[in-house]
């Protein structure tokens, strides 16, 4: 853990959110010296934070005690270079359980992510994330996906629970954004709080999120390619349309069509993407399960082109 305040971190990123993927050996079990390889080499590519034991992460899959030895080996790996925030979650008793062995291992935060299967009302998903933020000194950030939808309201509640400091959207609703933002805004006027693009591949919404201020985002795409994912964020931070919208033609849109052709792949194929790289973290576990082999040839190929651009635009601003 850093002295700094999460949140005071996370306001002046520059570069990629990085959710590192779990890494496990041939038998199964949690492989920590290829996951530490795997945190530092995000690092040192230039990721501005290390989201760890997330959905890229497998959280589902894992034990507390895995859930702790993976969170200690990133806090550990990064030595406070940048933030470690660590997913939390199940029902509110076990998130707290989950948040309070996140702390003990020395991180920075938490991704609160939504409670498990049940589908509960405003007023309960307040009272869950508010008891789960005073629960540790861990600053919180609550993921919005599938079954926690929130009203503009119940953010500016959020907002307003000491220890909440930002939302992550993987909903996609940009019109609920927009007023989730503007209320925010408007009933809190001062709030420094953190907005961020959660969706799979968020650096294809990524220019229409920016247009209602939501800068922040997670890149799965920086777990397997830093290289390209950098340079997008890079490209689209200093207004270089040309690349960016190369990258989003020919890289990121084929990446989601290739995602959406099976079940899990915003976690397997991002896997299968980190070995190919050539860094064996194993395969996923049960209940998900892996790609085959063509999508696996064709996840090298849309790589191989993401990086051929790279180089056609580098070399082409060299000449």
């Amino acid at each position: 853990m850093t002295s700094a305040p999460l949140a005071a971190r996370l306001g002046r990123v520059a570069g990629p959110l990085f959710f590192p993927v779990t890494a496990y050996g041939p038998d199964g079990a949690v492989d920590l010296d290829a996951f530490r390889a795997h945190v530092r080499s995000g690092v040192d590519a230039g990721a501005a934070a290390v989201f760890a034991c997330c959905g890229t992460g497998e959280f589902h899959a894992l034990t507390p005690e895995e859930f702790r030895r993976v969170v200690a080996a990133a806090v550990e790996e990064t030595a406070g270079e940048v933030p470690v925030v660590a997913g939390a979650g199940y029902g509110t008793a076990l998130a707290i359980q989950y948040a309070k062995l996140a702390e003990e291992a020395g991180a920075d935060g938490l991704l609160a992510m939504p409670p498990y299967l049940v589908v509960a009302d405003q007023e309960g998903l307040l009272g869950h994330y508010a008891a789960l933020a005073a629960a540790t000194s861990l600053e919180t950030i609550v993921y919005q996906r599938d079954n926690a939808v929130f009203t503009p309201e119940t953010v500016v509640a959020l907002a307003g629970t000491p220890g909440v400091i930002g939302l992550k959207d993987g909903y996609g609703d940009l019109d609920l954004m927009q007023r989730i933002v503007s209320a925010v805004r408007t009933e809190l006027p001062g709030r420094d709080f953190l907005y961020f693009n959660g969706l799979p591949t968020a650096e294809l919404t990524g220019p229409a999120y920016r247009g209602i201020g939501v800068t922040l985002y997670s890149s799965a795409v920086f777990a397997f390619a830093p290289d390209i994912a950098l340079a997008f964020y890079r490209a689209m931070d200093s207004g270089d349309d040309e690349l960016t919208g190369a990258l989003l033609d020919h890289f990121y849109r084929p990446l989601v069509e290739l995602r959406a052709k099976g079940r899990g792949y915003a976690v397997s194929l991002v896997k299968a993407g980190v070995r190919l790289g050539g860094l064996d973290v194993g395969e996923v576990r049960t209940p998900l399960t892996e790609p085959p082999a063509a999508h696996v040839e064709e996840l090298a190929a849309i790589i191989a082109r993401g990086r051929a651009l790279l180089e056609k635009y580098g070399q082409e601003r060299r000449g």
